[in-house]
Formats: structure tokens, C-alpha cells, sequence
């Protein structure tokens, strides 16, 4: 009973000792605030989707404040903690994040405000760097083929002939869609190529009515 005594002693005393100084709120707000703008300009830059989510940017811009702010106060109070840890506990969000990226800087953002709250700094800036670094590398570094969708229009007469040199340009292609109209056909075929162009050029001298070749990455069109 008394080692457990005296760990409880430990436990109590080692928050009730600690006091948070407007100095160093301060500090730490304004350190929240440097790398949190600069996660929102790596958001902004990098996604590359067809619409910008500024809500979602802002979102991930003020969150590491609060987290931040309730790390350092887990630290003060062990009463705090304890309510704190009750409040979180009976929250939930059902918000849908339909970008499996979005969950990152979200995370990213989560992280600032842990590591900031416990004052360390230079582990914020430097796990930022890295972040920024390889989210380019990622992105912009491209591997293998090219996702593509062609969508176009022709004679009925006409279609297997298109197919055939869609062929052979790139064996990898899907034909997701076949309309008929009084007009001729539509297609919309999905491929992959590491040159667009000479698929551009082989359709050019075709009998085609008109026809669009569209880059996409996963659900965003480019």
C-alpha cells in the first residue's frame, strides 16, 4: 500500500508542479501557427484535384491550435486529463473523408498539435520537411503508364476499325460504355499509355466524327 501510495503522490505532484506561463503559450501558439500555415500551402500546391476543398484546408489549419493547447493543458492537471479523456471519448464524427489523402493531413495536422503542445519544435519542422519532400516525390514523379478515358463518335460501320488501332497503341483497355443514337456510336474506353500522343495522332486519320482523350487519376479528372 505504500509504494502505491507514494505513485499516486508522484503522479499528483508531478502535474500540480508544472504552471503554463503566457510566455510560453504564446510560443507555442505562434509555432502552431508558422507550420500550420505551412501544411495549408503544401495542401493547396500538391492537390491536384478537379475541385479545391478550401473548407477542408482551413479545417486542417485550425485543428492543430486546439490539440495543441489541450496537450499542454494534459500536462497541468491531472483533473483535466481525466475530464478530457471522458469528453473524447463520447465524441464522434461522422464527417466522410472521401480522399484516402485527406486522412494524411489530417493526421499531419493532429501531429503538429501533439508535438507542438509538448514544445518540441524542431520535430514539427523537420517531420513537415520530409512530408513536403516525398508528397512531391509522389506526386509528381510519375511511374508506369498513364490512366486515360477516350470518349468518341463514329460510324456504326466504323467502330471495329477504331478499336483495332486503339489496340495496337496499348493492349490495356477497357471499353466501360457503348451508346447507339441515329447519329453513329459513342465510346468511352478507358486505357492506359505512356505516350497519348501517338494515340492522338493514329485517331486524327480515321474516319471519326469527333472524339476526347482525358487524363484521370483515381475518381479526379486532370
Amino acid at each position: 500500500m505504500n509504494i502505491l501510495n507514494r505513485t499516486f503522490d508522484n503522479i499528483f505532484n508531478s502535474y500540480t508542479n508544472q504552471t503554463l506561463g503566457t510566455a510560453q503559450i504564446i510560443s507555442v501558439l505562434l509555432v502552431v501557427l508558422v507550420v500550420a500555415l505551412y501544411e495549408f500551402a503544401v495542401y493547396r500546391v500538391v492537390s491536384h484535384r478537379a475541385f479545391y476543398n478550401k473548407s477542408f484546408n482551413i479545417c486542417i489549419v485550425i485543428l492543430p491550435f486546439f490539440i495543441a493547447t489541450i496537450v499542454m493543458c494534459l500536462q497541468s492537471n491531472i483533473v483535466i486529463t481525466l475530464g478530457t479523456i471522458g469528453a473524447l471519448a463520447i465524441l464522434r464524427f461522422r464527417t466522410a473523408v472521401k480522399d484516402p489523402v485527406d486522412m494524411l493531413y489530417l493526421l499531419w495536422s493532429v501531429h503538429i498539435g501533439i508535438v507542438c503542445g509538448c514544445q518540441l519544435y524542431e520535430v514539427a519542422v523537420l517531420t513537415s520537411l520530409v512530408v513536403t519532400i516525398v508528397l512531391l516525390l509522389m506526386n509528381y514523379v510519375s511511374v508506369g503508364r498513364r490512366p486515360f478515358v477516350l470518349v468518341f463518335q463514329c460510324a456504326p460501320e466504323e467502330d471495329m476499325e477504331v478499336l483495332r488501332n486503339i489496340k495496337e497503341i496499348t493492349s490495356r483497355f477497357r471499353i466501360k460504355s457503348r451508346n447507339y443514337t441515329a447519329r453513329g456510336m459513342n465510346y468511352v474506353i478507358e486505357f492506359s499509355v505512356k505516350d497519348p500522343a501517338a494515340l492522338t495522332e493514329r485517331l486524327k486519320g480515321l474516319n471519326i466524327e469527333k472524339f476526347s482523350v482525358i487524363e484521370y487519376d483515381s475518381e479526379d479528372v486532370i
